[in-house]
């Protein structure tokens, strides 16, 4: 049961990035315009040393963390990332552009509280490079899913997807391109619906409720 003091807490972030950190900072974008209200970014992380996310993050002044994951042990590596997340009492833990399989003890320390996004509208072109995988099908329709994780690849249940056409004039670069626009709003708003808690799990489905169904 809620509280009146329990309801204003923000829910915390946790992001977990390897590269440039584009849906990083389109989330971050999102919070400082005030369209995600009552979310905030509690650290961003990586396991990348170079990673352009987590400069980005610090010229935001986040707080940030770097755990290099090459040569190193995997339940070594989400073990010390998952007592980082705990440390920032982060309540979700959002995975943008983050180039790493999670192992069964960091997924099961964080139950439906993690969140992905893959350019493809799952279950179509799981894996990597999913926007070439579409352009060389000759798939007419593309786009993107946020999904919450679990032990499968790309497979948890899916909370929203966007959709594009493939145009005549792509090619495999620009229909990634376009689907990366609509990966940027579609990350904000996954993550306004989670943060809401208006929402069940039915099996498979994401279940969106009425807010007097959720207190």
């Amino acid at each position: 049961m809620q509280t009146e003091s329990s309801k204003i807490q923000p829910v915390r972030l946790g992001i977990l990035l390897s590269g440039r950190g584009s849906n990083f900072l389109a989330i971050a974008r999102s919070i400082q315009e005030g369209r995600l209200p009552g979310v905030q970014i509690a650290v961003v992380l990586s396991n990348v040393a170079e990673a352009g996310g987590i400069a980005a993050a610090r010229e935001l002044g986040l707080p940030t963390g770097v755990f290099v994951s090459k040569g190193r042990k995997r339940a070594e590596h989400d073990a010390a990332v998952t007592a980082c997340l705990r440390e920032h009492k982060v309540d979700l833990v959002i995975l943008a552009g983050y180039m790493r399989l999670l192992s069964p003890e960091f997924i099961a320390a964080f139950p439906d509280r993690i969140l992905n996004i893959h350019p493809s509208l799952l279950p179509a072109f799981p894996g990597l490079d999913a926007q070439t995988q579409a352009f060389e099908y000759g798939a007419k329709v593309a786009g993107c899913t946020v999904h919450f994780v679990d032990e499968h690849l790309d497979h948890g249940c899916i909370v929203l997807q966007r959709a594009i056409p493939v145009l005549e004039s792509d090619d495999a670069h620009s229909l990634a391109e376009r689907i990366l626009v609509e990966e940027h709003l579609a990350y904000s708003e996954a993550i306004a619906r989670v943060a809401s808690g208006e929402y069940a799990i039915e099996g498979r489905r994401y279940v969106r409720l009425p807010a007097e169904k959720t207190r």
